[in-house]
């Protein structure tokens, strides 16, 4: 039973530094909302297949986006122009990780209500 209750008190801190450090908002919970019983897993399932396709699909419009967006780098910003995409794939990899950790943890615990708990 501890240990029910340390995982519980580790996914709701997981959760709410989610909310602090700004990877996640109100979307985030009209997502949880919707989830039950009968889908216990409905956010980690969206979530998994928003990487799925921003991977697959995304990269191919990412790269078009890039290719416009260089277009209005000029010749000497090129530089800044990759680096701002190469912080943006950063915190792509970054936000992944996270919800990765968060969702390992919430399935070893029980289901409980987080939808109803709104973060601070």
């Amino acid at each position: 039973m501890e240990r029910n209750n340390n995982l519980h008190r580790q996914v709701a801190s997981l959760r709410q530094s989610l909310f602090d450090q700004g990877y996640v908002d109100e979307q985030f919970i009209e997502l949880e909302e919707l989830q039950d019983v009968a889908t216990p897993n409905f956010v980690e399932e969206v979530v998994t297949l928003f990487y799925n396709d921003s991977a697959s699909i995304g990269a191919k419009k990412v790269k078009i986006e890039c290719t416009r967006f260089m277009e209005y780098c000029r010749a000497g910003n090129v530089e800044g122009c990759k680096r701002t995409f190469q912080q943006l794939k950063r915190e792509y990899a970054i936000l992944r990780k996270k919800l990765e950790v968060y969702f390992q943890y919430a399935r070893q615990a029980e289901p409980t209500e987080t939808a109803s708990y709104r973060p601070k």
